[in-house]
């Protein structure tokens, strides 16, 4: 599992991301984007471009290919777009994630329509900020759901749509499935957070959680997932009124959140992901050869999922 700069303080103010920062990438864009105007094209002249969502703010929507349903993909905390776009070398782990082909967003885009986007907060691999508006910190699924609504919307990106959201993305991408449940045809976690967590760890374990997110320099506006409302969000908001077309993929290659002196939380976290495939009668793949950074270790088992779903929605789940 790479251990690169970009070994973000995820789930732990998310989860440990591994996935790699290192030379400035090809596609990366830069600079921040203006929010005013509508739609802008990617300084880096990519598929990218930052869309105006309102009260003067911008989002940085990156979509390609064809068809129908639009595959989402959302990124665990802090990680922009180009966590969907790079790929890690299984023969040199120690080197940092490239872009490629082979990486999720352009594979699935020669099958159907893909994007992703920059959250405000985020940071792309090579260490500079996303194009999208900073906004205060904390952040809650409910903010993100409505900032990705707005940018879909704002981008042209018509449903239905397939949510891919990897940990935090997770909990962003299943409340988005509870309340937009009609334009949702699918859905895949990849090593995603969940409520269950809520019920999993321990007392004193998710105490110590919410007391180092809590801890977090919000100051310099990186995104901080506020954990207690979330779960509170997502527990409140009506399940869909039939299960969809869902992949639930875990890593097994064990990492933990390291808070606290009470112990690992690697079983909580595979006692979660347990609960979770349940919840969603999702397939679910738990021995899938990788750390927490799925998408860029293992990028061929999110795209074959991806797959999977995209052809059950198709074929009317």
């Amino acid at each position: 599992m790479y251990q690169g700069r970009r070994v973000l303080v995820t789930v732990a103010a998310c989860c440990a991301l591994a996935a790699g920062g290192g030379p400035a990438l090809a596609a990366a864009d830069g600079g921040a984007g203006g929010a005013s105007g509508g739609p802008t094209p990617d300084p880096a002249g990519s598929a990218g471009r930052v869309v105006d969502v309102g009260e003067g703010r911008g989002i940085r929507l990156e979509c390609r290919g064809s068809g129908s349903p639009t595959v989402v993909l959302v990124s665990g905390t802090g990680g922009a777009a180009d966590e969907w776009t790079t790929v890690a070398d299984p023969a040199r782990p120690t080197i940092a994630p490239k872009p490629g082909a082979g990486a999720v967003l352009p594979a699935v885009a020669s099958f159907t329509r893909v994007c992703a986007y920059d959250r405000p907060g985020t940071t792309r691999f090579d260490g500079g900020p996303a194009s999208s508006t900073p906004v205060a910190q904390p952040t809650t699924a409910a903010a993100g759901v409505r900032d990705l609504r707005a940018a879909l919307a704002a981008g042209g990106e018509r449903p239905p749509y397939v949510l891919v959201g990897a940990s935090w993305g997770a909990m962003i991408a299943e409340l988005f499935a509870r309340t937009d449940f009609p334009r949702v045809a699918g859905l895949v976690t990849v090593d995603g957070a969940s409520p269950y967590l809520r019920d999993t760890l321990t007392a004193a374990q998710w105490s110590d959680w919410m007391k180092k997110i809590a801890a977090t320099d919000t100051g310099k506006g990186a995104e901080v997932p506020d954990y207690e409302t979330s779960v509170a969000q997502i527990r409140r908001a009506p399940a869909p009124p039939r299960p969809l077309p869902a992949v639930v993929l875990t890593s097994d290659r064990p990492w933990d959140l390291g808070v606290g002196n009470s112990g690992s939380t690697w079983p909580a976290w595979l006692a979660a992901q347990d609960r979770l495939a349940r919840e969603l009668r999702a397939r679910h793949v738990p021995e899938t050869g990788s750390g927490h950074g799925i998408a860029v270790e293992r990028p061929r088992l999110v795209v074959d999922a991806v797959r999977e779903v995209v052809e059950r929605a198709r074929d009317g789940g």
